[in-house]
């Protein structure tokens, strides 16, 4: 009978603990959306990381996959818009998260939308004014193949669609990468870079707070510096500087 009168009290204090971490969760819940976008030939999984990380801190995160090789910018946009919009149009706040060409496809969306209920943005190493790597490269089969159509598209001249996007008119924080692991597509690029675009071409015409650091293009979404950059801008509008 002890035993039991013991097994039933553990039993129930497990119960009331689960009880009160359900409630802490729920207490925490922001009521916010952040919705993640991907770069270019990759998905959704480079964005996991991120997306632990703003679910831990009380987000509702949607992880967007796109098949970002296989369509023009234009036609990626609206396919993957057709998608989010349903999920996103009666959310209170929605916040973006963005990694390369993930910043240019909602740039080209608000082109020619509005969002009533966006909220902060945060872009990793968006080439807002283009990239020296598809001047260079974008002729070649093996670019092309990796790449696809858009690859083509985020050039740095007249034809480069990030040049003729208007200047962002909501709350942008932009980081940027100095660190490369590409040095055949860092001799391409004039200047310091992250291995695909150059500090110069990471700014759009307008933002609200930019932080540079010692992360590479390719797995600055995994980067801790940056996890945390991205969540403080989210909740502040602005980076912490002093952690930098």
């Amino acid at each position: 009978m002890k035993h039991m009168l013991l097994a039933g009290l553990f039993m129930l204090t497990g119960a009331v603990a689960k009880s009160a971490e359900f409630h802490t969760l729920q207490c925490m819940k922001k009521h916010e959306t952040v919705v993640l976008l991907h770069g270019m030939a990759r998905s959704s999984k480079a964005m996991n990381k991120l997306e632990k990380k703003l679910i831990a801190a009380g987000y509702d995160v949607i992880n967007h996959d796109y098949p970002s090789t296989k369509a023009p910018i234009e036609k990626l946009t609206t396919d993957a818009f057709n998608v989010l919009e349903p999920r996103i149009r009666d959310e209170r706040i929605v916040h973006f998260v963005t990694h390369s060409l993930g910043g240019i496809i909602l740039r080209q969306y608000l082109e020619d939308h509005d969002l009533p209920n966006l909220g902060r943005v945060v872009m990793l190493a968006p080439p807002s004014r283009g990239s020296e790597v598809p001047d260079k490269l974008g002729k070649t089969f093996l670019y092309k193949w990796i790449n696809g159509p858009a690859g083509n598209q985020l050039g740095t001249g007249a034809e480069g669609l990030p040049l003729r996007l208007k200047a962002p008119d909501f709350e942008l924080g932009v980081i940027a990468g100095d660190r490369s692991i590409n040095p055949i597509l860092s001799l391409l690029i004039p200047g310091p870079d992250d291995g695909k675009v150059s500090l110069a071409r990471v700014k759009p015409a307008t933002y609200s707070d930019y932080v540079q650091l010692h992360v590479t293009h390719a797995c600055m979404m995994w980067n801790r510096d940056v996890l945390n950059q991205t969540l403080h801008f989210l909740e502040h509008g602005k980076f912490n500087h002093e952690e930098k």
